[in-house]
């Protein structure tokens, strides 16, 4: 695990000592962990969003039949099987 090291103002630093004792974090890397991941959850709810707006705006849908799901699933099961065709030639 990689090691960062920040500075903070005393006003953060008891802001995040503060979060310590009220939420139970045990050392400041795990409060800091968790807004990270926090952070990357938000970031990928915006993309998701994003996306899914795209493909609103994107025009005419398709319709969601049980041939398209079959087709899908064949699709990812090809996929699947070129990738690890592709791993066991590395």
């Amino acid at each position: 695990m990689a090691t960062v090291t920040i500075s903070l103002p005393e006003s953060l630093k008891r802001f995040v000592e503060d979060q310590l004792a009220d939420k139970g974090y045990g050392n400041v890397s795990e409060y800091f962990r968790s807004l990270l991941r926090e952070a990357q959850a938000k970031e990928r709810d915006a993309r998701l969003e994003t996306l899914l707006l795209e493909g609103l705006a994107s025009g005419e849908g398709v319709p969601l039949t049980k041939e398209f799901w079959a087709r899908v699933r064949k699709d990812a099961v090809n996929s699947a099987k070129a990738r690890a065709s592709q791993k066991k030639k590395a």
